[in-house]
């Protein structure tokens, strides 16, 4: 059979995509894209270091980037991102500055980050305060909130889970308990964070229950890459990329925020459910010590 009057394969755009070495979420990356983008991908080297601060400057060092934005250049992406959110937020603001510099420099293409992305995005849906939940440790989430305070940005409360690793293992249901817990002040939008960390299903349906918009690490990165490009990212029923979302339930923000010398120092109200997430029945993850208690018991949100 004759198929020359195809005329070949559409042309596609190109997303170059730097994510660390553990990154395992390639198709929840691709779940934004539409027909015509392609996502080109490359992972950092591998650093026997789990999940932390130091895991974070690791894998962000200008040298590990130019690296891999060099490779990424064989195949001519539009626009690099840098796909991981405590590598682009471990070094404040003007580490990401410095970051997004250091890519532009090696591949003479623009070039992003997660964070960087998640602060455009903040302003697209003027959010200024934030509930924000993450599967970090203590000391990371701290140092999300450091660098959101550097961006003019307040969080009103938290939810982490302490992990150092297998994150992409965290299930929905996870994430919604977290997210439920995080929001307890008057917040404009809610922050999932990590890269590695699955969000695409769950974003809809926490919009409509906690009627704010609802973003996430993958979800800002692939929206603000596109939208450099030209191109509108996928994502139905999801505030930031659907502006039928964001008229409805979704736009329904909280209240006004306190005005100054209303009580003294603010506390951050957070909740830490310790430990892991419980795996499938029959399926353990293997290395990881059993939590505390039960995940789906966190226990009393401590005192605030």
């Amino acid at each position: 059979m004759d198929v020359s009057f195809l005329g070949g394969p559409q042309p596609q755009l190109g997303v170059g995509v730097v994510a660390p070495f553990d990154f395992a979420l390639d198709r929840e990356l691709w779940r934004w894209v539409p027909d015509d983008v392609s996502l080109h991908l490359t992972r950092t080297p591998f650093v026997p270091v789990e999940v932390s601060l130091d895991l974070a400057r690791l894998v962000s060092e200008h040298e590990t980037l130019d690296a891999a934005v060099q490779a990424l250049c064989a195949v001519s992406p539009q626009v690099v991102t840098y796909a991981c959110t405590s590598g682009s937020f471990v070094g404040g603001v003007a580490g990401e500055r410095a970051m997004c510099a250091a890519m532009a420099q090696a591949g003479e293409i623009p070039s992003l980050t997660t964070s960087g992305a998640l602060i455009e995005a903040l302003r697209e849906i003027g959010a200024r305060r934030i509930a924000v939940v993450t599967p970090y440790t203590k000391s990371v989430t701290d140092s999300l909130e450091d660098y959101l305070g550097e961006a003019g940005i307040t969080v009103t409360g938290r939810a982490y889970l302490g992990l150092t690793r297998h994150i992409w293992k965290v299930p929905y249901r996870d994430v919604v308990d977290m997210a439920r817990a995080a929001v307890v002040g008057a917040a404009d939008a809610l922050f999932i964070s990590c890269t590695n960390l699955p969000t695409y299903d769950v974003i809809p349906q926490l919009e409509a229950e906690l009627r704010m918009p609802v973003l996430s690490a993958n979800q800002v990165t692939m929206w603000a890459a596109l939208r450099v490009i030209g191109v509108q990212a996928v994502g139905p029923y999801q505030a930031l990329l659907d502006p039928v979302a964001r008229r409805g339930p979704a736009a329904m923000t909280g209240s006004e925020p306190a005005g100054p010398g209303d009580g003294g120092p603010r506390v951050t109200p957070e909740a830490a459910f310790a430990g892991p997430p419980a795996p499938p029945e029959g399926e353990p993850l293997d290395g990881i010590d059993p939590p505390p208690y039960p995940p789906e018991d966190p226990g009393p949100l401590p005192p605030v």
